[in-house]
């Protein structure tokens, strides 16, 4: 079914213990994309500035990606992230952030044939966009899950408390899920947030996996053990986009649906980490994550 996603597209100036570069491309919106057009075709939206090179869009193309809610804008430019990773690669420092067109001045332009999504994936980003988003809609979508972090949740608490009882599902880090619900347990921290609106809440655990929580039910699902990690950079994005992805292929929103999507998405976040940017995601194949798929299938099993 179709899928629609909202997120940024970006310049991203990334170094890691493995190497560095300069102004590849990223951005939550990209990443989410991407990673759900392995599972089911995609529409995006986002805003970039006169500076985006067409090479970019050419890239997303050939991902089958629907880019009519692409915009353009003359005259600005596009966001840009520059972050260094150190030896752990879990943890990392903000050398340098610019909104740009993505500022607070941003609002989606969503094409008339986008407003019937019946997946939608509100990537991370303002929930002041995403609140504009979700009121352009000609209906209410079958699934619609948002992504936040830690600056949204300081900086624009009103908006996203705002935005929790309009959606379905919460995805968050456990630090995140915290901070949201002014709890020190995690658990304890996801059934408050389940209190402010969502249905289900997904607390990604980073090495440790990411659990799954709603009023019926708990599930975990661990990380896959990945050997090599050369870019830890979209890993949560490609996690939200390939868990919708595969939800929009199902038709299908239960729990046991979203479990099993959370395992594919585990798959290709484990992937993803492997190269800068995009470049693991853009030679992957979906006989790799099938592969991969049966072999976590069995590490998992008891």
């Amino acid at each position: 079914m179709s899928l629609l996603v909202i997120g940024s597209a970006a310049f991203d100036s990334i170094q890691t213990p493995s190497g560095s570069r300069e102004k590849v491309i990223g951005g939550s919106g990209v990443y989410a994309a991407c990673a759900a057009s392995f599972f089911t075709p995609v529409r995006l939206v986002s805003v970039v500035g006169e500076d985006w090179p067409s090479a970019y869009t050419d890239r997303l193309r050939t991902r089958a990606i629907d880019l009519e809610g692409l915009e353009v804008r003359p005259g600005a430019r596009t966001l840009a992230w520059s972050g260094r990773y150190f030896e752990n690669l879990n943890d990392r420092e903000t050398l340098d952030i610019r909104l740009n067109v993505m500022g607070e001045e941003y609002r989606p332009l969503v094409p008339e044939s986008y407003r019937g999504s019946e997946f939608l994936l509100l990537a991370n980003g303002s929930p002041v966009c995403h609140l504009d988003l979700l009121d352009k809609m000609a209906k209410k979508p079958r699934l619609t899950v948002a992504d936040t972090m830690d600056f949204y949740i300081q900086n624009q608490p009103a908006p996203l408390r705002k935005l929790l009882p309009r959606i379905d599902g919460l995805i968050l880090n456990d630090s995140e899920a915290r901070l949201l619900a002014g709890e020190k347990n995690t658990i304890t921290a996801a059934r408050r947030i389940l209190e402010m609106g969502p249905a289900f809440v997904i607390v990604k655990k980073g090495e440790n996996g990411a659990f799954y929580l709603s009023r019926q039910a708990i599930r975990l699902i661990p990380a896959y053990p990945s050997e090599e990690v050369v870019d830890p950079t979209g890993a949560g994005d490609s996690f939200a986009g390939a868990l919708m992805g595969a939800l929009a292929a199902s038709g299908r929103s239960d729990p046991e649906s979203i479990i099993a999507a959370m395992a594919r998405a585990t798959v290709v976040a484990g992937y993803n980490v492997e190269g800068f940017s995009l470049e693991r995601l853009e030679t992957l194949t979906e006989k790799e994550i099938e592969s991969r798929l049966a072999a976590f299938r069995t590490m998992i099993t008891f």
